[in-house]
């Protein structure tokens, strides 16, 4: 089974065009799971998802999941990942690399001063990278948008 999750790169965020902050609008009060509670009271404006998602809008962008191997980290094959390349690819990150020119989303850990990328489903073995691998950290995954 292959230990590739692939990402393709959906597109870079746009900070010119306030489409999602003209058209969303943000509630101040939580959602009740049980009894109903009426919400026009708590209506607060206009919600930009750029400012909740996006912390270094020139180094941001939205990618967009293939695969199964990052299922125990909630990102499933179809979710848009919001991945920032301005933060540090820190241990037990999610992170988006190339290996040997190929996209794929793992979780990032240092085992004795290795570097091992990590899938989150048992079916996938960890890729252990090597002097000799071909690779890039490419971003830090902040964000996983999931369509229920």
């Amino acid at each position: 089974m292959e230990s590739i999750t692939k990402v393709v790169i959906f597109s870079k965020v746009s900070f010119g065009d306030n489409l999602l902050s003209e058209c969303i609008l943000l509630f101040t009060e939580r959602v009740a799971a049980g009894f109903p509670s009426p919400a026009d009271d708590y209506l607060e404006g206009p919600l930009d998802l750029n400012k909740h998602l996006v912390r270094h809008p020139a180094a941001t962008f939205f990618v967009r999941v293939t695969g199964d191997s990052m299922i125990g980290a909630g990102i499933h094959s179809g979710d848009m990942l919001v991945v920032d390349r301005a933060l540090e690819p820190v241990d037990k990150r999610v992170v988006i690399a190339v290996v040997n020119g190929e996209l794929t989303v793992k979780r990032l850990c240092r085992q004795n001063d290795r570097l091992v990328l990590i899938p989150e489903n048992d079916e996938y073995e960890p890729i252990l990278i090597e002097k000799e691998t071909d690779y890039e950290i490419w971003g830090v995954v902040t964000s996983v948008i999931h369509p229920l």
